[in-house]
């Protein structure tokens, strides 16, 4: 096992905001009082060593670290999700959901930010990152979430009191880790993108000083002289010249967790510079030499995994290094971080929801396995035609079900209704419509086993939806229709539109070597 990887999942962290605080700080949104010191801001140090994955050091602290890892249950939701359909090769994506806790509950954590009232309250996941590898390895996709994003939260249940969290309709993001756990963070991302979830990664926010200083500091740009305090002692006290600077300790924390002085002075423009320090550590990582002294990964290991809460199919030193032999395999102009795209909230102006279109689009290539970066530009390859002959379209039984409702969006009423017409008009007369709920991104056929197969694709043949979206699953008894979220309306099943990435998603590709952090008037000096 090696110190190197083992420390591969530090997060950076700081002081945060609480739920009900605007995004100037000003209070007025329903929560708790704002309190003076923002919180944790994410885990350059887990993505960055994860991503490296070097070799080297002893056996000897193995057991000693498995017992430092602190795991969870997975997903605390019941919304089971389908496993990834694996592709020409048998590969399957991975997905794995980075969350920064902002919780006080140790010294160290409670020294840097915050106040004794803060210990033993729910903690925050005020930074969280879905972080996609393709199947094939050749890239990998991260897409951080804005703490004041309002979504969703489905119901869940703490495993350890039996306790269960009713669903939100409607909640600041953040909020998801305080209902049982990251395992209902985890359930929250499931329902909102639909993406199988494969593990979790938490940490607290006490791994950030020493992971910097152990690289040498993180180079990191601004464009002005930058200062990130008010008159009311707010900001996280950040205070850089204008150019390129290797930041490192308290201040690589504070640059993590600086909102105050960054671009619009709100939570996106935050996690932009996070996606910048990230991409600079992984180079840093990538190209330091001094690395490899063992007595300084020794402490490495220590830290990190003594800061680290993982799911149970993670939780030892040997799936931790097995993971980041996997990630490794990226190259650093493969990887893109992207902001899920947000508009401002019409009830709140201090709030963010998800941007109609922008946001699904960014979420539908992850889910997709599409690469962000032009490394896997090619066509798709089609489905096969099943070699399983159908049956007459009189013969075939088709449930319809309407899938059509989303995160943010009721189901289009009377959906599975009309679709079914549609299949009965081209000689499918034993198409029923289903009023079974149900809630699918992408419209799909689905059947239950091989002899179904030809079936299926002549249902999915009538209505022209690709062959691909007819797959085999254990969860339909026969032939099943689900309409999803992307044919909402209309006779015609939709053409795919043209994969692109929405500007709004602010991509940072881990190449870019000259980004540079925009400064929030009133922030220089």
């Amino acid at each position: 096992m090696t110190a190197n990887s083992l420390r591969a999942e530090e997060f950076a962290t700081g002081p945060a905001d609480r739920p009900g605080e605007d995004a100037k700080g000003t209070g007025k949104g329903a929560g708790r009082p704002r309190r003076g010191r923002r919180i944790l801001k994410w885990s350059a140090a887990t993505l960055a060593m994860l991503v490296i994955g070097t070799a080297g050091a002893g056996f000897v602290y193995y057991e000693h670290l498995n017992g430092n890892i602190k795991k969870a249950r997975l997903n605390l939701g019941d919304t089971p999700v389908p496993e990834a359909t694996p592709n020409a090769a048998g590969q399957t994506p991975l997905n794995i959901l980075m969350i920064g806790s902002d919780s006080r509950n140790t010294a160290s954590d409670l020294k840097l930010g915050g106040s004794k009232g803060d210990v033993g309250r729910p903690p925050l996941g005020d930074v969280q990152m879905l972080l996609h590898l393709s199947a094939d390895r050749s890239n990998m996709s991260v897409i951080s979430l804005p703490r004041d994003t309002m979504i969703p939260i489905p119901k869940c249940t703490d495993p350890d009191t039996g306790k269960v969290y009713p669903a939100l309709s409607l909640s600041m993001a953040n909020e998801s880790l305080g209902r049982g756990g990251p395992g209902c963070t985890v359930a929250t991302w499931t329902e909102l993108t639909g993406v199988h979830i494969d593990h979790f990664m938490m940490v607290d926010f006490s791994g950030v000083v020493s992971m910097a200083d152990a690289i040498g500091g993180v180079p990191v740009c601004v464009k002005q002289n930058v200062w990130s305090h008010t008159a009311e002692g707010h900001g996280s006290g950040l205070k850089l010249e204008k150019g390129t600077h290797p930041v490192k300790g308290k201040q690589a924390l504070q640059w993590l967790r600086t909102r105050y002085g960054f671009e619009d002075g709100t939570d996106i423009g935050r996690t932009h510079a996070q996606h910048m320090y990230i991409n600079s550590m992984v180079r840093q990582l990538r190209a330091n030499a001094r690395l490899g002294n063992p007595e300084e990964m020794r402490k490495l290991a220590e830290a990190a995994t003594d800061a680290l809460t993982v799911d149970e199919g993670l939780g030892t030193v040997k799936k931790l290094y097995d993971l980041s032999m996997e990630l490794q395999k990226v190259p650093t102009d493969g990887i893109t971080m992207t902001t899920l795209p947000t508009v401002q909230w019409t009830q709140d102006r201090n709030r963010l929801v998800p941007a109609p279109g922008d946001a699904e689009q960014l979420i539908s290539m992850v889910r997709d396995d599409d690469a962000l970066t032009g490394l896997a530009d090619k066509k798709p390859t089609p489905a096969a035609t099943s070699t399983d002959p159908a049956a007459l379209p009189a013969d075939i039984a088709v449930r319809v079900r309407n899938g059509t409702g989303t995160a943010m969006e009721a189901p289009a009423p009377q959906r599975a209704s009309a679709v079914t017409k549609l299949l009965q008009n081209q000689g499918f007369s034993g198409a029923t419509a289903d009023t079974t709920p149900a809630a699918e991104p992408d419209t799909e056929v689905l059947y239950p086993g091989p002899d179904q197969e030809g079936d299926a694709q002549a249902v999915a043949d009538a209505l022209h939806i690709p062959l691909k979206r007819a797959r085999q699953s254990d969860d339909v008894q026969g032939v099943t229709l689900v309409v999803g979220a992307d044919w909402r309306t209309g006779d015609t099943f939709p053409k795919p539109k043209p994969k692109k990435v929405p500007e709004s998603a602010a991509v940072l590709n881990g190449e870019k070597a000259d980004a540079c952090m925009d400064i929030q008037q009133g922030f220089t000096w």
